[in-house]
């Protein structure tokens, strides 16, 4: 035991070695990555040294690239701020509303899991199948959870009710003034729409679309009230199209169409095209519908001009699913888009003397990674520039490198997810914010989108309420934990806010150092 000892007291010697080295090159400032690798390294190797030497005791430490409880967050140029478990639900959908003179997140949730199908609300004493959560975050720093609305029963993709969009009621063209309306998907069951004026006593208001075959991605414009929800109509070929609703007066839904591509469509034959996400509008103004279809492969960017989808014949014939259709940008078979977020307008520094071109629009794509422990092709983030909307490019991508964090042997999902989806002037058109499953929330810096650069991240701890991911190996299950970051929004006042898949909860952040000087921030 003393010989073991001592080389593993030799061991730290030569890693602190390296490490000092390796700090003296980042600079004192800002250590970032680099710094935090050689300290990983320096834990990690000497953990691989006592357990393959000194064994015994020391026989449950965890390998290198697996996080552990208690073991601080990871990361660079962004800070914790505050966190919620959100009574250990999985968690999609944050929306981050300003009320009065409160914030509110409204947070959508995956169905239960195989161990706990319906977790226990403490604020109630019972069972309640996964739904929405409702938490103030007036105070970052003391997020104080409000209101557990139950979802459809049913476990992972099955149940819960991931989507939530808010408007509040004098911004719509009908809603009731003194209202603020809650949108969400609820799995088969359809749409329901809430008013959540009182956010801790949330009242139904009225249901849309009933016995759908799913839900999804929705959006909704908070100035006219239209609504694009993805649904799978049963008489639809595929799981996920769109249904566009009037909204206006949330209380007196009006459907104005189906839409989707040509061969999902009632009555058509052969191959169907691959299903619908979501979509992001620009509203009667920019006049264009951005859509995503696929999820981790064979993806399509659709632009689709708004006043003809919602003027134009109605009829879901092949005709008239393709007038509305400005183009399409048919992805590579390894990629999916998730989600697509438009940019328009974007100044290029780059391209400031130029005589044409001066300004760009961007379409950010984030494909999905679905399965655990790298089992697919890599999903990333992809930059289209639309300028030219007929002929639409790629002409730049982002992904985390998997040495950075070992990422691929963490345990789970490995790979982009989602953006925030918030256009409020803090980081519109400069930074963007990833969500990347076991690798956190990557910061970027979207100024040239034609070279956008990671400028920070932030990996949570896991907890004890962090759930399992696991693969098949020779038969049996390997499982492992590790964080799931799923999706990420902002808010005006520049907090970022990430939701975990595997239960660990939400959590506030902000920027620090150079990220915070990208955002132009004080």
């Amino acid at each position: 035991m003393v010989a073991c000892q001592g080389r593993v007291f030799a061991n730290r010697i030569r890693v602190l070695s390296l490490r000092a080295t390796n700090e003296r090159l980042v600079g004192a400032k800002d250590l970032g990555w680099e710094t935090m690798k050689s300290r990983t390294l320096f834990v990690a190797y000497s953990a691989i040294v006592l357990v393959t030497c000194c064994g015994g005791a020391h026989a449950q430490q965890a390998t290198p690239q697996q996080q552990v409880i208690g073991a601080p967050p990871e990361a660079s140029n962004m800070k914790l701020v505050g966190s919620n478990d959100l009574q250990a639900r999985s968690a999609y959908q944050p929306t981050i509303h300003h009320q009065g003179d409160r914030w509110i997140a409204y947070i959508g949730h995956h169905g239960g899991t195989d161990a706990v199908p319906d977790p226990v609300n403490p604020m109630t004493g019972k069972a309640e199948p996964n739904g929405t959560s409702i938490v103030d975050v007036t105070d970052p720093a003391h997020p104080k959870y409000l209101h557990h609305i139950p979802g459809q029963e049913g476990k992972y993709e099955s149940g819960g009710a991931q989507m939530v969009r808010v408007c509040d009621g004098k911004s719509l063209p009908k809603g009731d003034a003194a209202a603020v309306y809650m949108l969400r998907a609820v799995g088969s069951q359809g749409h329901e729409i809430w008013n959540v004026a009182d956010p801790a006593n949330p009242v139904l208001v009225t249901r849309i679309g009933e016995g759908l075959k799913d839900t999804h991605k929705n959006f909704w414009e908070c100035d006219t009230g239209i609504a694009y929800l993805v649904s799978g109509a049963p008489d639809w070929r595929t799981r996920r199209m769109a249904q566009v609703y009037d909204l206006s007066d949330p209380a007196h839904p009006v459907k104005i169409r189906d839409f989707g591509l040509v061969g999902q469509e009632p009555g058509s034959t052969g191959a169907v095209p691959t299903e619908m996400h979501g979509m992001i509008s620009t509203g009667p103004q920019g006049n264009r519908i951005y859509f995503g279809y696929g999820t981790d492969k064979g993806g399509i960017m659709q632009i689709v001009d708004r006043d003809k989808l919602l003027n134009g014949p109605k009829e879901p014939t092949p005709d008239n699913l393709r007038f509305p259709e400005i183009s399409r940008m048919p992805m590579s078979a390894f990629n999916g888009a998730h989600t697509t977020f438009p940019m328009k307008d974007m100044p290029i520094a780059e391209f400031a003397k130029d005589k044409d071109g001066k300004t760009r629009d961007i379409v950010m794509i984030v494909d999905e990674a679905i399965l655990n422990e790298c089992g697919e092709p890599r999903q990333m983030v992809w930059f289209a520039d639309v300028t030219t909307e007929t002929r639409p490019m790629m002409i730049s991508s982002f992904t985390v490198p998997e040495a950075g964090g070992q990422f691929c042997e963490r345990g789970g999902r490995f790979g982009s997810h989602s953006s925030n989806e918030s256009m409020a002037p803090v980081y519109y058109k400069k930074m963007a914010f990833i969500a990347f499953f076991n690798a956190g929330v990557r910061a970027l810096d979207i100024r040239d989108p034609y070279h956008p650069k990671e400028v920070g991240y932030f990996i949570p701890s896991i907890t004890a309420a962090t759930d399992k991911r696991c693969v098949p190996v020779e038969g049996m299950d390997r499982c492992k934990v590790a964080i799931q970051t799923n999706n990420v929004e902002t808010d005006d006042r520049g907090y970022i806010y990430i939701v975990d898949r595997a239960n660990t909860g939400l959590h506030v952040l902000e920027l620090t150092g150079p990220a915070r000087r990208v955002a132009g921030l004080p």
